[in-house]
């Protein structure tokens, strides 16, 4: 009964923060980036629970349940990218714009704008829809007459609702009240599931000594094509630059990533201990539920509950933040850019709450194809990173990069992951066997820098005119 009432609670925490949000969206900026008005605190955690969600909670118990610890090398690609969005928060924030498809229409042109929406809208409904499936599974958990499929549809309705509903506003108020409880609750919960289970020398005995080596079962190669995708998809992720577009201040925007850092590399390091510490004594045949398993079987009931609340709101804010990403770039690129350029700010607010609806019946779709979290997760970092972070890493890094370089980045970065994954599903018998212990990630990646590089230095410099806009960045 109390995870019952602990998730009914939640719901009804989120549905009033929603209410109240609504009736403050008046036009696109509150709708899109919160009236630009998020100050670094409220940031921090909207950076926080919008990057940890089934990604983690899912796609990296279910590693570490497998293979313990060497799990951590796919959030490591996230921390390294961070570093890197340290150097470029306040920068992005000073361009002061809605979507990254912004930022590259304004250092290179249209086309690299429409082939980076195409790449988002690919890549976030695919990550929305898992989240969607780690719901299911969570309320399935909670309510056994619940069907895992049916619990998916009831999520899928509140994460519509909730993102139709207010934007980006709704979005980083319930990120702020849901990243702060999950952050909390597993710092409780490590050590005491650690003396549940009977120490750090039980969990030990209990699991095989490659669930503690740096590489594991995983080749060097094998552990940096975990690293890889999660690294590009953060250093270049729309929601993120949006985030910072919402920011009050360049110094909001700079301060947020440090506590982001901190944030992340505790919470992603504690969620894979309380996977490899659950997995010596629950074994289950559903791999990516281990830690809400654990929240319901090996935890204080009231921890437990608390615990399973967050997992599932957190679940929830995930879902809501990479369906309002492409909702965005439909709305506000391809909508108001091409479609109608004087709809009025009430036909925008409209179009946008359709085209979120749109989406998400999307995504319903995609996450009734998908057996495995964890490859569906990669599969969309990487299509994302490969296609659109090479082009935005060069509008800060790189002022010799061509339109007609980075055009051809996006779009082959998109084409190679796609064709690669299909190929290595559906392909002839021989072309699986010579390409199916490649990750897409590698030829993908490969492909994109060196397009944007050799056809930038094949074509003329960009112009005085274009650089222009760099120079606000």
């Amino acid at each position: 009964m109390i995870y019952i009432i602990t998730v009914s609670a939640v719901v009804l925490i989120l549905c009033t923060i929603t209410a109240l949000k609504t009736f403050q969206v008046k036009d696109e900026a509150d709708f899109l980036v919160a009236g630009r008005s998020l100050s670094w605190p409220v940031l921090v955690f909207t950076l926080l629970s919008s990057w940890i969600g089934a990604g983690s909670l899912l796609a990296g118990a279910e590693n570490a349940y497998k293979n313990g610890f060497v799990a951590l090398w796919q959030p490591l690609g996230g921390w390294i990218g961070l570093l890197v969005v340290a150097l470029i928060a306040g920068r992005a924030r000073k361009f002061a714009q809605f979507t990254v498809p912004d930022l590259l229409e304004a250092r290179y042109n249209s086309a690299a704008r429409v082939l980076a929406t195409i790449a988002i809208v690919i890549s976030y409904t695919v990550i929305a829809s898992y989240q969607l499936i780690g719901g299911g599974d969570i309320l399935h958990l909670i309510f056994p007459q619940i069907s895992r499929g049916t619990g998916l549809y009831i999520v899928a309705s509140f994460v519509i609702l909730f993102t139709a509903s207010a934007g980006m506003a709704s979005i980083a108020y319930l990120d702020l009240v849901i990243g702060s409880l999950v952050t909390l609750t597993v710092i409780v919960a490590v050590p005491v599931l650690l003396v549940r289970v009977g120490g750090w020398h039980a969990v030990r005995d209990a699991l095989p000594a490659s669930h503690f080596q740096v590489l594991g079962n995983y080749s060097l190669g094998g552990a940096i094509g975990l690293a890889l995708p999660t690294m590009l998809l953060l250093v270049g992720n729309q929601g993120m630059y949006q985030k910072f577009f919402s920011a009050k201040s360049e110094s909001d925007a700079r301060k947020a990533v440090f506590g982001w850092i901190v944030g992340t590399v505790t919470l992603e390091s504690l969620l894979v201990a309380v996977a490899v510490i659950a997995s010596s004594t629950l074994h289950t045949d559903r791999p990516r539920e281990i830690i809400a398993l654990t929240a319901k079987s090996d935890l204080p009931p009231l921890l437990g509950a608390i615990l399973l609340g967050g997992i599932f709101a957190k679940v929830i804010s995930t879902a809501n933040n990479y369906l309002f990403s492409p909702a965005t770039n439909l709305i506000h690129d391809v909508y108001s850019r091409f479609i109608d350029q004087t709809a009025s700010e009430k036909k925008k607010l409209i179009v946008s709450r359709i085209i979120v609806i749109l989406l998400g019946l999307f995504a319903i779709l995609q996450a009734t194809q998908f057996q495995s979290v964890l490859k569906a997760s990669l599969y969309a970092y990487t299509v994302y990173g490969a296609a659109v972070t090479p082009a935005v890493l060069a509008v800060f890094f790189w002022r010799r990069t061509t339109t007609a370089g980075a055009v051809a980045s996006i779009l082959l970065g998109t084409i190679v992951t796609v064709a690669w994954e299909v190929a290595q599903a559906v392909g002839p018998a021989a072309l699986k066997n010579a390409i199916g212990s490649i990750d897409a990630v590698y030829p993908a990646l490969l492909m994109s820098v060196t397009s944007l590089v050799a056809v930038s230095l094949l074509t003329p410099r960009p112009s005085h005119e274009q650089l222009l806009e760099l120079e606000r960045a």
